[in-house]
C-alpha cells in the first residue's frame, strides 16, 4: 500500500509572507505547523524573531516555538532527529503536515538529512569559543588549514560559527571534519513538497523595512534591553539584537542601528534566496 503522508514545507526569505501563507495551508489542511526558524524556538526574543502571535498559534496548533531557554544550546541534527519522531507521531494522526521557515540548514536537515557529525562535548566547545574571544578568528583558520586543508578550501572563511564548528569536530574525534561531510540525501518514508514564496525585489526589500519599524514600535529595543545580560549567547547572534546591544553599550545611536538592522536583514534575505535557488526541488509562487 503506497504511503500517502506528505511533509509540505512553506520556504522563502525573511518578510516574504511565510506566516500567514503556512497557516492558511494548515487551515485548509487541518493539520499542525512546524516551525523551521532557528531564533524562533527560543523563549524571551518573540518581537526580534517575528515568532508567531498568540493570536496565530491559536488558529493552528504549532510545534518548535519558544520552547527553549536562551542558554541552551541546539543544532540542525537535533532539529532533524527531534523533527522526524515527532512526524512519526503526526502522521498517524494527519495525512498531510506543514512545516514553515527560513533557516536554510533547517529545512534541509529535515528534506534532506544531515550528517552524523558526533556530538561535541561542552568543555570542547567553550575552550574554542574562549580561543576565539581573546585571538579572533586568525589563529582558528591557521589551524583548520592544518588539520583540514580540504574543508578549509572550500569554507566560507567569514563565517566563523562554521569555522569553530569544523574545529569542535577535528579536536572531538581526532579526524578532518570533511571526513564526516558525505553530503548524500537520506531516503524519507514520506513525500515531500517545497513551496517556495517569493516576491520582486524591491517589494521584498519594502517588506523588509518595514518590519523593522514595526518591530521597533512593538517594543523591541525594550526586548533586547531584558537579554542584554545574555548578550554572548549563540542564540541572541542574530540580526536585530546585535546592533541594539551596541546602542545600550553606548557605542551607537539608535537611528543608526534601526538602519543597519533593516540592511544587514536585506542581505540576509538575498542569502536565503541565493541558497534556495540551488534546490531543484522547490516550486515557486510569485506572491
Amino acid at each position: 500500500m503506497e504511503n500517502t503522508n506528505r511533509l509540505v514545507v512553506v520556504l522563502g526569505p525573511t518578510a516574504v509572507g511565510k506566516t500567514e501563507y503556512a497557516l492558511n495551508l494548515a487551515e485548509s489542511y487541518r493539520c499542525p505547523i512546524i516551525n523551521a526558524d532557528s531564533r524562533q524556538i527560543y523563549k524571551d526574543i518573540c518581537i526580534g524573531t517575528a515568532a508567531p502571535t498568540a493570536d496565530e498559534m491559536a488558529r493552528v496548533k504549532h510545534y518548535f516555538v519558544q520552547i527553549l531557554p536562551l542558554d541552551q544550546y541546539y543544532s540542525a541534527a537535533q532539529f532533524e532527529s527531534d523533527v522526524m519522531n515527532l512526524l512519526l507521531d503526526l502522521f498517524k494522526q494527519y495525512e498531510t503536515v506543514v512545516m514553515t521557515g527560513g533557516s536554510m540548514m533547517y529545512i534541509d536537515a529535515v528534506t534532506k538529512g544531515i550528517d552524523d557529525i558526533p556530538t561535541i562535548d561542552d568543555e570542547v566547545r567553550s575552550n574554542l569559543q574562549e580561543r576565539f574571544s581573546k585571538e579572533g578568528i586568525d589563529s582558528l583558520l591557521a589551524e583548520l588549514r592544518l588539520l583540514d586543508p580540504d574543508y578549509y578550501a572550500e569554507a566560507d572563511l567569514k563565517n566563523h560559527k562554521r569555522i569553530i564548528h569544523a574545529l569542535e569536530v577535528c579536536y572531538q574525534t581526532g579526524k578532518p571534519y570533511s571526513f564526516f561531510r558525505t553530503q548524500t540525501i537520506k531516503e524519507r518514508p514520506f513525500k515531500i513538497e517545497k513551496i517556495g514564496l517569493r516576491r520582486k525585489r524591491e517589494d521584498l526589500f519594502a517588506r523588509i523595512n518595514h518590519r523593522v519599524d514595526e518591530m521597533m514600535e512593538a517594543g523591541l529595543l525594550e526586548e533586547v534591553r531584558r537579554v542584554y545580560p545574555l548578550r554572548h549567547l549563540n542564540s541572541l547572534n542574530t540580526v536585530g539584537y546585535k546592533e541594539l546591544f551596541k546602542v545600550i553599550g553606548g557605542e551607537w545611536d539608535l537611528p543608526m542601528a534601526v538602519e543597519r538592522i533593516k540592511k544587514n536583514t536585506r542581505v540576509y534575505a538575498k542569502k536565503q534566496m541565493l541558497w534556495f535557488s540551488k534546490d531543484q526541488d522547490i516550486k515557486w509562487i510569485d506572491l
